[in-house]
């Protein structure tokens, strides 16, 4: 089970672990982002910093409706105890966790400021 809690801006966060090449690793918070429907963006210095894998390109639909083509690379993170291969989308702003990587999992989440949010796996 992935624990973690709600911030003072109401985004639900959780802790997570980014692996980069050469066996780095980064800690870090990252944002629940149910309106994101991939696995996992970081911030163009984040990935930088750890050397992910290029993969391509990708176009992605903003909440906006704007469109945007985005760095796509690729990683590993600990997900629930075990490591998990992610695609990671490059963009410059905090890290987001999408309903891909969410997937097959239950999310709970107490909505308030200090509330808790719980990731557990579906049987």
């Amino acid at each position: 089970m992935i624990r973690g809690s709600v911030n003072e801006d109401w985004e639900g966060i959780i802790p997570l672990v980014v692996f980069g090449a050469g066996g780095t690793r980064q800690e870090m918070q990252a944002v629940v982002d149910t309106g994101f429907t991939g696995q996992l963006t970081l911030p163009p210095r984040i990935v930088n910093s750890l050397g992910l894998t290029w993969l391509g390109t990708e176009e992605g639909v903003l909440a906006d409706g704007s469109v945007e083509v985005f760095q796509v690379y690729s990683t590993s993170v600990i997900w629930d105890g075990e490591t998990r291969l992610v695609e990671v989308d490059a963009i410059d702003a905090d890290p987001l966790v999408g309903m891909k990587l969410l997937s097959r999992h239950l999310l709970q989440i107490d909505v308030f400021p200090g509330g808790n949010v719980t990731i557990a796996p579906l049987p």
